[in-house]
């Protein structure tokens, strides 16, 4: 019996990728998720999640990481389709690791809806969505930790060559990086979301 968690990182973020992350594990050696440590990745530190990263992925039977760029969040926060974008990528994630059942962690207001969304996607019917899944099983707390690392690696990156603070609308270095940016260049970097309110208010102060 194979089951699957799923979870995200990075949804609510100014730039850089969405994340989607799932593992897959043998019913019988779950438990010994719950012996390495393992938690929803919010609870854990940045360095004991590099740790248990590594320890997870020897652990699983396999994983799978996709990474969805700004342009194509935009595209679909344009349309306001977010929630589908993700529902289609956990989709994605299920079909390449063939699960017997999945949990996923549900970014609709209806968890139920999600999870029929993403069976019809994907084709498999044991879908099990719900809000704070990572907080609530360990599978979905593994892919977490998978998906917070991944995401955490690739601002780390941007990092190197920006200032740019956590990447989050509530970081007033990220806003700042953001204005001074474009008003320097009159252009954004390819890796900040233009669909996101602080970036149009950024880009409408321009235009005034």
């Amino acid at each position: 019996m194979l089951i699957c968690g799923i979870d995200d990182a990075g949804r609510g973020s100014m730039l850089g990728p969405l994340v989607i992350a799932g593992i897959i594990i043998s019913k019988k050696n779950i438990s010994k998720l719950s012996k390495l440590g393992v938690k929803d990745s919010k609870q854990l530190t940045p360095k004991s999640r590099e740790e248990l990263y590594k320890k997870i992925i020897l652990l699983v039977d396999n994983y799978y990481v996709a990474k969805i760029s700004p342009k194509i969040i935009d595209a679909n926060v344009f349309k306001h389709n977010l929630n589908h974008l993700e529902a289609k990528y956990m989709a994605k994630v299920i079909s390449k690791l063939n699960p017997d059942t999945s949990y996923v962690d549900s970014c609709d207001v209806n968890p139920k809806r999600f999870g029929k969304e993403i069976a019809k996607l994907s084709k498999h019917k044991k879908i099990r969505s719900y809000h704070h899944a990572d907080s609530r099983f360990i599978v979905v707390s593994a892919a977490s930790i998978i998906a917070k690392v991944t995401r955490d690696r690739a601002i780390l990156k941007l990092r190197k060559k920006y200032d740019l603070g956590s990447g989050y609308p509530s970081d007033s270095k990220t806003i700042d990086f953001v204005a001074s940016y474009y008003n320097l260049n009159q252009v954004l970097p390819i890796f900040v979301r233009k669909s996101w309110k602080p970036t149009q208010q950024i880009l409408s102060k321009k235009s005034l």
